[in-house]
C-alpha cells in the first residue's frame, strides 16, 4: 500500500506542517470495502481534492463518518486535523487554478463547519 492511501506524509510534502495521519490509528484511514474484500481508503486525490474511491469533493461523506469515529474523543484534534487539511487544499487549488477556487465559506463548509459538535434543541 502506497503512502498516499495510509495518510502518511508523501515524499515531496513538506515537513513541519501538520502531518495526516499522526493523531490517528495506523490503518484507521476512511476506508470503503469492494468486491472481493480489499478495502480501499476513502483519501484525497491531490492537488485536486476529490475522494480517490468515490470522486466527491474531499472528505467525501464516508471520510467524514470514519474520522469522526476516529476522533470520537477529540472533537478538538479532528478540527485541528481538517483545519490542516484546509491550509493544504486551499494551497492546492490556488496553485491548480487561481481562477477556479471555491470561496473560502465554502471550503469552511467542506472542510471544518462538519467538525462541530451538534448541539440538541436542549443544548440550544
Amino acid at each position: 500500500m502506497e503512502a498516499s492511501q495510509t495518510g502518511a506524509p508523501r515524499p515531496s510534502e513538506p515537513r513541519g506542517r501538520f502531518i495526516a495521519g499522526t493523531r490517528r490509528r495506523p490503518n484507521a484511514s476512511p476506508v470503503h470495502a469492494r468486491e472481493g474484500g480489499a478495502i480501499r481508503p476513502h483519501v484525497p486525490m491531490r492537488p485536486l481534492w476529490l475522494c480517490r474511491v468515490c470522486a466527491a469533493p474531499w472528505p467525501c461523506q464516508p471520510a467524514r463518518l470514519l474520522l469522526t469515529m476516529d476522533y470520537r474523543q477529540d472533537r478538538v484534534g479532528l478540527s485541528v486535523y481538517m483545519a490542516g487539511r484546509l491550509f493544504d487544499a486551499t494551497g492546492d487549488l490556488v496553485t491548480l487554478n487561481p481562477n477556479a477556487v471555491p470561496p473560502p465559506a465554502e471550503l469552511f463548509e467542506r472542510f471544518l463547519a462538519w467538525t462541530r459538535r451538534r448541539t440538541g434543541p436542549e443544548e440550544g
